[in-house]
């Protein structure tokens, strides 16, 4: 595995336990000799996984759409920024550059990213791991949504199984490397 894409918040939310997640995970990623392929900003959760995979001597390549340059929320000292035209390119964008995907805490956007990765997966576009760290429980409500969704029908076990958790950086790393 050599580039993991990671979907996480434009904030840090009101824990300072997300913004540690994040600083650990960007630095595992980039001491296990991968690169980071995260949204480009350099705010929130965006910013502390980048930041730290930077520190830590890491290679990150930032992947944002080109309406989102104007807000002044880019980060300017990535390995590489891409700048596409819309947030499906984005999305497409990240998967296409990675060999696997981790979604930490976030707001509609991380969510949107993560679903739209699942269902390419589901659909058999792809077969690349997918990870969620659900540091603090702050997934909890929604595996148990994916839980009710297999055992009222909506959801097959084997679709269920494509989305991999982990409470730690590294066990979510090991994970992935496991599954690939």
């Amino acid at each position: 595995m050599n580039r993991i894409a990671v979907y996480c918040g434009s904030s840090s939310g009101d824990s300072s336990l997300f913004k540690l997640a994040a600083t650990e995970l960007g630095a595992l990623i980039a001491t296990q000799d991968m690169a980071l392929v995260y949204g480009g900003a350099r705010i929130g959760l965006m910013g502390a996984v980048a930041d730290a995979a930077l520190a830590a001597g890491g290679e990150v390549i930032g992947v944002i759409p080109e309406a989102l340059t104007q807000d002044e929320v880019v980060h300017s000292g990535l390995t590489h920024l891409e700048v596409v035209g819309s947030m499906h390119e984005r999305k497409a964008r990240m998967l296409d550059l990675a060999d696997a995907a981790v979604a930490m805490p976030g707001g509609l956007g991380t969510l949107d990213e993560l679903f739209e990765v699942l269902t390419w997966a589901q659909l058999r576009f792809h077969a690349k791991p997918i990870g969620m760290l659900n540091i603090d429980g702050y997934f909890d409500a929604l595996l148990s949504f994916l839980d009710q969704s297999v055992s009222t029908g909506f959801l097959s076990q084997r679709n269920r199984q494509l989305l991999l958790d982990a409470t730690t950086p590294e066990l979510l790393i090991d994970r992935l490397l496991n599954a690939s």
